[in-house]
């Protein structure tokens, strides 16, 4: 053996320098992924061919291993580090010869890359890559950051460390509406740092909030990370618990668990919600502590208050807190004692009587040992009684189905339980409530009337949703008995949101404020995949920098708003009425809806067409385009020169060497300890996307093959990777603040001021370890 390692340790070792020599030579790093997979291959084979590089492998003829086996001991579970005393043979790292490991992986990357980058699965999900990186520079384009950076400055600068706390808050509103590192970053250096260090802020301070501030993109959906991980770990994790199931005597993993093992890019996104929120928290909190620490370093800065209406305290306590409060309680209250609910209740033709098993009981006596440790005995007694039921039952001749007695006393059950209002009704005209209330507050001088009659169609609709409004009310009259009290409404709602216009926090934030809450809200409802979500995100984006664009140069916006109010149109009509015109029979409500839908499309569709016209005449689009396929250019490349890398290493066995090392610990949380400190130490030297895609798929199948929560392992990779982009010397995040920075803005001084920000990166880990029900209470709810 060649220095007394064996043959594949000294493959891996050869891969693993080839890379960092590649990428440290500066060349494109999505080519010197690929190139470090050729050379790196070509390297291994002449020593292997040289006779130089031998494997000690276990000799799976001898007596010790056939008695293991026979022991029930999986094949999978016997290796080196497990087993360090069973006989072993030596063999070449290539035992058919090179030429062999070369043309199986040719075809092998022929079939992945036309699984995973041309027509696979995940190849939806990975568009809205696409969309979302173009809905970030479109909005970065449009100066929207620099509006946000300038209001938040205005609000928070009198206070000790405001300025720092402004750039965590709008770090973080620019995350939730762009994901996108780079741009963010640039953005603040280029509009904050200058500002912050006039104002006598310690550059340490500066730099280091602008860098971390700008890396909540990583975390804070919509992240591309997490559509990137979320792509690989759904699969890493149904093949690691079907691996576990098979280890366990089971056959498949939904025999195993009891539920299938899936993890989506939505559940993802849900679970990183909180996390995001609560790093960026942690940020806040620590500029805020470190100018009360040291306030020469963070003072207060007062701004020129922009003119607007003087509102007192007692006004203040009442619009903004007071009457929302109410508002909210009460429906709250309403929906706790039946007035608010669903009114279309569902009757199944089943009874309730034959339970369908918990678990699969069916199983090999392997299998049902290892279910009842997962699950415990009770859990086990019951799904065999359920079982048991189930089958005499049917021995019998019972059935559930019920009869047409049953059906119609069932239905008229549900009608009279259902609620008097309606649970979209109460919400959608809540919310215009708190938009009269807020507005009645931000002018508080101006005539209230307006916002009152608005107030009224809010209870005439209330009203008639619950008088004249049933269960069996069709769409079309449903839509009609609610016409009049919405166009009540909203003769309050338009002057209201002209009084919020006045004010310049209002009329900065809720523009991308609305787009960030349908593109995630749309996720997170689960009312749509990230896909069509990334679509209406950039799309959104495109109209509202359109928008801007021509109230700067003092033209007519009124298309814009028009194709905006013909998607809610469509909404509308798409939620109230059966869109469908394949069916059968088509009521003449459906067809007018659907003729009305249809304009409201085609002239959104116009608006759309008519914004691009604006930003490519105005030369926005031109750029923004230009952008989105470099970036996009780069991840689709990187993933291609990733795959090709992964199987080098899957060709002489590194992949299963590394997994059979990570296995051997019998302890998952030390194995996920191990791996995170890899990941870390990583991040010192290699970009996320080169993490993702070139040690995820190796680690993955281990720590998503456990009992470990998938979506609280993904948080926790994208959190560490996040300080991917932080730690020096080769934090991307330090150079791009650096190519920005002004001239008295030293290399030490980033370095210096990022320190305590990667400290709290890792204390935020810290805390999502001792309490995951940060990650997890999201998605449990929704």
């Amino acid at each position: 053996m060649l220095f007394g390692l064996d043959g594949v340790e000294i493959g891996l070792i050869i891969v693993f320098l080839t890379l960092f020599s590649a990428i440290m030579t500066g060349f494109p790093v999505a080519f010197s992924i690929a190139g470090a997979g050729v050379i790196s291959f070509a390297i291994i084979a002449a020593l292997d061919s040289a006779g130089l590089l031998i494997h000690q492998a276990i000799d799976t003829g001898s007596d010790a291993y056939r008695a293991l086996r026979a022991d029930g001991t999986a094949r999978d579970a016997i290796s080196v580090f497990r087993y360090p005393d069973l006989p072993r043979v030596e063999e070449a790292l290539f035992p058919r010869g090179w030429q062999h490991a070369m043309e199986t992986n040719i075809s092998f990357i022929v079939n992945r890359m036309n699984e995973r980058v041309i027509a696979g699965q995940s190849i939806d999900t990975l568009l809205a890559v696409l969309m979302f990186v173009m809905m970030g520079i479109t909005l970065e384009r449009s100066r929207i950051a620099e509006d946000l950076l300038t209001t938040m400055a205005r609000l928070f600068g009198p206070l000790p460390g405001g300025l720092a706390v402004s750039i965590v808050i709008v770090g973080a509103f620019l995350a939730a509406s762009t994901g996108i590192v780079g741009a963010t970053v640039v953005t603040m250096g280029l509009l904050a740092l200058p500002t912050m260090l006039r104002n006598n802020y310690s550059p340490e301070l500066a730099t280091g909030v602008i860098a971390a501030s700008g890396t909540l993109g990583q975390i804070i959906p919509p992240s591309i990370v997490i559509v990137l991980l979320g792509t690989l770990v759904g699969d890493l994790y149904a093949t690691g618990q079907e691996t576990r199931a098979q280890l366990a005597g089971c056959g498949d993993a939904l025999t195993y668990l009891g539920e299938p093992a899936v993890l989506s890019v939505g559940t993802l996104f849900q679970a990183a919600l909180l996390p995001g929120i609560f790093l960026a928290g942690l940020y806040a909190l620590y500029a805020f502590g470190y100018a009360l620490w040291r306030p020469a370093n963070a003072p207060p800065v007062a701004f020129d208050s922009s003119t607007g209406e003087v509102i007192t305290r007692n006004e203040a306590l009442t619009w903004f807190l007071g009457v929302p409060a109410a508002l909210i309680l009460a429906v709250v209250l309403a929906g706790q004692v039946g007035l608010v609910g669903t009114q279309t209740p569902f009757v199944s033709n089943q009874t309730t009587q034959l339970e369908r098993a918990e678990l699969r009981t069916n199983v090999s006596e392997q299998c049902q040992a290892s279910m009842i440790e997962l699950h415990g005995q009770e859990m086990w007694d019951r799904a065999v009684a359920q079982q048991e039921a189930r089958n005499a039952a049917s021995a019998a001749g019972e059935t559930s189905d019920r009869t047409e007695a049953e059906m119609a006393e069932a239905e008229a059950e549900a009608l009279a339980n259902a609620a008097p209002i309606g649970n979209g009704v109460a919400v959608v005209f809540v919310i215009l409530a708190l938009v009269l209330t807020i507005a009645r507050g931000i002018v508080p001088t101006a005539s209230p009337l307006p916002l009152m009659i608005g107030a009224v169609g809010v209870v005439l609709s209330l009203l008639t949703d619950a008088l004249l409004i049933g269960p069996t009310t069709g769409p079309g009259a449903r839509f009609l008995l609610l016409a009049i009290p919405f166009a009540v409404t909203m003769f309050g709602v338009v002057e209201a949101m002209k009084r919020l216009a006045s004010n310049d926090l209002l009329r900065v934030v809720f523009p991308p404020l609305v787009l960030i809450v349908a593109v995630l809200g749309s996720i997170l409802g689960g009312i749509t995949n990230p896909t069509p979500a990334a679509a209406l995100g950039a799309a959104g984006a495109i109209m509202l920098a359109a928008y801007r664009k021509l109230k700067e140069d003092q033209k007519s916006p009124k298309i814009i708003l028009w194709a905006s109010f013909a998607v809610v149109i469509m909404i509308l009509f798409g939620v109230n009425f059966d869109l469908r015109m394949t069916r059968s029979s088509v009521p003449l409500e459906d067809w007018i809806a659907y003729i009305i839908a249809l304009g409201a499309y085609h002239f959104a569709f116009f608006g759309l067409l008519y914004a691009c016209w604006v930003l490519l005449r105005s030369n926005i689009l031109s750029p923004v385009v230009r952008e989105s396929a470099k970036v996009t250019s780069m991840v689709f490349t990187i993933l291609i020169g990733s795959q090709l890398l992964n199987l080098v290493l899957i060709s002489f066995g590194g992949e299963h060497y590394i997994q059979q090392f990570l296995r051997s610990f019998d302890n998952e949380i030390v194995v996920f300890l191990v791996v995170m400190g890899i990941l870390f130490i990583l991040g010192f030297v290699l970009d996320f996307l080169e993490i993702i895609y070139i040690v995820i798929p190796i680690v993955g199948p281990v720590i998503y093959g456990g009992t470990l929560e998938p979506a609280w392992v993904t948080i926790m990779i994208a959190i560490n990777l996040q300080t991917s982009f932080l730690t020096p010397p080769f934090g991307f995040a330090l150079f791009y603040l650096r190519g920005v920075a002004p001239a008295g803005v030293t290399t030490q001084h980033i370095y210096r001021g990022v320190l305590p920000f990667v400290l709290i990166q890792v204390l935020g880990l810290a805390l999502l370890w001792m309490f995951p029900q940060i990650v997890t209470f999201l998605p449990s709810l929704l």
